[in-house]
């Protein structure tokens, strides 16, 4: 699950690309263009998500992280890490679980990777339009865990969501792999939540983003299968 070989960047930074590409046919990934907060249509917010770690340093920390990453989300959501592991270009395909029962498939881009930070960019359907930045740092002598967000909701309906159980579920999603990730170290202490509104002004003219919306696809999609069933058992072999 990656970008093309000559789209992949040396240093830190993903190269330029115009869009994401995978090689086992994920829905709402391939195709779609990587879509940064000015994208989205919802009012921007910055999360901050911030836990001790204990007796690590940043580099050990952030190795656990990218090696283990999926193992630390709530059960019911996956991570489909690319083969190449967690570097800039490397495009992941996540499944995510949402009211209803519902199955969201969507992907993230690596952006950024180093030894002491990534940062994953959304795709066109995704919830939001934005970046998730993981870090860790040392400060005061204490070795800190971090995941930073910069989003908007990518269309209106996704803002109507965001805004009744949305946002809750998106903390507690990275309050529970923050838990998860200090508890891997032997560390069980209370994760911070800070919460910013950056713009409070929805930007209309981003309301046809809607077609893309990956919540109403991988329905469509699930509700399709009954009949990729029997189409694929009538097909000659």
């Amino acid at each position: 699950m990656s970008t093309q070989p000559d789209e992949r960047a040396a240093g830190p930074w993903a190269a330029p690309i115009d869009r994401l590409a995978m090689t086992d046919g994920h829905i709402n990934v391939s195709g779609r263009r990587p879509t940064a907060p000015m994208n989205g249509f919802g009012r921007m917010w910055q999360k901050t998500y911030r836990t001790a770690l204990g007796a690590v340093t940043p580099q050990q920390a952030i190795t656990v992280l990218k090696e283990h990453f999926p193992e630390f989300w709530p059960a019911g959501n996956r991570f489909f890490a690319p083969l190449a592991g967690i570097a800039p270009g490397e495009v992941a395909a996540l499944d995510l679980t949402m009211p209803g029962g519902l199955k969201l498939s969507t992907g993230v881009l690596v952006l950024y990777a180093d030894d002491e930070s990534f940062t994953l960019m959304t795709p066109e359907g995704h919830m939001f339009a934005g970046w998730i930045t993981f870090s860790a740092f040392t400060e005061d002598g204490q070795t800190w865990a971090q995941a930073q967000v910069l989003m908007r909701a990518s269309d209106p309906l996704y803002e109507l969501g965001m805004t009744f159980g949305g946002h809750r579920q998106e903390d507690r999603h990275w309050v529970h792999t923050l838990t998860s990730f200090a508890a891997h170290f032997g560390v069980e202490g209370e994760v911070a939540v800070e919460t910013v509104c950056v713009d409070r002004r929805r930007q209309w003219g981003r309301a046809r983003n809607i077609w893309h919306n990956a919540g109403i696809r991988s329905g469509l999609h699930m509700a399709g299968a009954p009949v990729r069933l029997v189409r694929g058992r009538r097909s000659p072999s």
